[in-house]
């Protein structure tokens, strides 16, 4: 870190201790307003040809707490508490984006701890282009006019300090350095959030705290049309549709905002069945395959979701299977690979008893189905993911003895993945899959018979998705965020 005097940097606000939990977030504002408006003047006056005289230094700021006491907290509670005595800190991007959360979770350690957090700038650079959000672009004939590099005056993104070795629990403090009080620092989020806009041209504010992953169009299709008509009937307390190029159109029968929408869609675009409260449902399209759902579940989790489910097709691999039939995962073959470096294979990734019953009955209130009857339409047990989708052109006869020695009853590319994120993640997860083929039994989709299919099964199995997450909904969080999700060595925030 250098001096004071080696760069220019806002006049501090100094660091005050804080019992109410709408203060303090509004002590961070105050500090994260005046630090993104001094790097933000700076680089105006930088596109200007004012180039400054040195380096320019702006930080974020930080929440801390410190506590002296083994007094035992109501164990009941998955998070809202540190571990034990010591000092225990977290840097803050975007207040006013995680206002609700942070009272919350502030609110919950001034009260199980009795002290107050401390609130004030931090020691960690904020980097211009977290700073710059989409107000600006850095165009390639201001860099022409530079006569250094723009490095040389701002603090860029630094990949040393940005990932994922707290919610990995792979990190260790230095000597003197306080304890992590949140699973992920500010410019961990900071990456994050730059890069939604990127995948699924929209804006990380329009994000719902109960996500669907789905990976077909056709379900898209029909949660705009359902969406659509639940808020011109204000059916479920919904406000807004958002769509890509953050296109809202409100409840009410208001016309959509002016915004254009994309040339193209994004990668992986999100649409936002919306609450004021944020408690609404979004659905993203993530395509194909393990690593877009690793992507964007990595992104998405620093907003701190309360669930995310996976709806999609799958293979069934039983002949007692049917097409249309429903999965409900509660065991996942982890053979897409793409988070062996992060989670170990040999990591159980357990069903959670909220989620799944959540699920089982909104299959059972939108099928009109119950008990015994139930099991015509739906299977419970476990899903194989695997990350090459041409399987069934090599020798299949040994991956389909791993399968059946799994007892797996159902094959896709993403639901383990999304299921795996999920736990490392620290969000409540759940698979709701629908049997679109059965490779194994000579039953493939041709594209009639798709079509009819898609027709008949899309619309039911997304309004078992979106039941399911009402239910949810209307869960204390106490109970949907999980001790089942917390290791040894906890952070407080959730």
């Amino acid at each position: 870190m250098a001096s004071e005097k080696d760069f220019d940097a806002p006049t501090a606000i100094a660091s005050e201790f804080f019992t109410d939990a709408r203060a303090a977030v509004d002590r961070l504002q105050a500090i994260y307003e005046l630090n993104v408006g001094f790097l933000r003047e700076q680089f105006d006056l930088l596109a200007s040809g004012r180039a400054p005289t040195r380096r320019v230094r702006a930080t974020y700021p930080e929440i801390r707490i410190e506590t002296t006491s083994f007094a035992r907290i109501d164990s009941r509670l998955a998070y809202g508490y540190v571990a034990g005595p010591g000092v225990y800190a977290t840097t803050v991007t975007r207040p006013e984006l995680f206002r609700d959360y942070l009272e919350n979770q502030i609110g919950l350690l001034i009260r199980n701890h009795g002290v107050p957090v401390e609130i004030g700038p931090s020691l960690s650079p904020l980097p211009l282009h977290f700073a710059l959000g989409d107000r600006v672009h850095v165009e390639a004939a201001l860099a022409d006019r530079l006569d250094k590099p723009l490095r040389d005056l701002f603090d860029v993104p630094d990949l040393a300090v940005t990932d994922d070795a707290i919610v990995n629990g792979t990190y260790e403090p230095l000597p003197g350095e306080p304890q992590p009080l949140a699973p992920f620092t500010a410019p961990r989020v900071d990456f994050s959030l730059h890069r939604l806009p990127h995948y699924t041209e929209t804006a990380p504010e329009h994000f719902q705290n109960f996500v669907l992953f789905t990976n077909y169009q056709f379900y898209i299709d029909a949660f705009v049309a359902k969406a659509r008509r639940m808020i011109e009937t204000g059916e479920g307390g919904y406000a807004s549709l958002v769509e890509p190029g953050n296109i809202v159109t409100e409840s009410g029968g208001a016309e959509p905002n002016n915004n254009a929408p994309p040339t193209r869609l994004p990668q992986m675009p999100a649409y936002h069945l919306t609450r004021p409260d944020h408690n609404g449902v979004t659905l993203v399209n993530i395509g194909v395959g393990p690593s877009n759902a690793k992507t964007i579940t990595d992104h998405i989790a620093v907003l701190r979701p309360h669930a995310w489910l996976m709806l999609g097709h799958c293979a069934g691999l039983r002949n007692s299977q049917a097409l249309g039939d429903y999965v409900l995962a509660h065991g996942y073959v982890r053979e897409d690979h793409v988070l062996d470096a992060d989670l170990p294979t040999w990591v159980p990734i357990p069903p959670l008893a909220e989620v799944q019953v959540a699920l089982e009955q909104a299959v059972a209130e939108i099928t009109g189905l119950a008990g015994f009857e139930l099991k015509s339409v739906m299977r419970t047990g476990t899903v194989a993911s695997i990350d090459n989708r041409n399987w069934e052109l090599r020798d299949h006869r040994e991956p389909v003895r791993r399968f059946s020695q799994s007892r797996a009853i159902a094959l896709d590319m993403e639901s383990a993945t999304i299921a795996a994120n999920g736990f490392r993640l620290r969000v409540p997860y759940g698979t709701l899959l629908c049997v679109s083929d059965k490779p194994l039994h000579g039953e493939l989709k041709l594209p009639g018979m798709a079509s009819a299919f898609y027709r008949k099964q899309v619309a039911q199995h997304l309004d078992i998705g979106i039941r399911a997450m009402e239910k949810l909904r209307a869960m204390a969080l106490e109970r949907l965020h999980s001790r089942k999700l917390r290791s040894l060595t906890e952070t407080a925030f959730q």
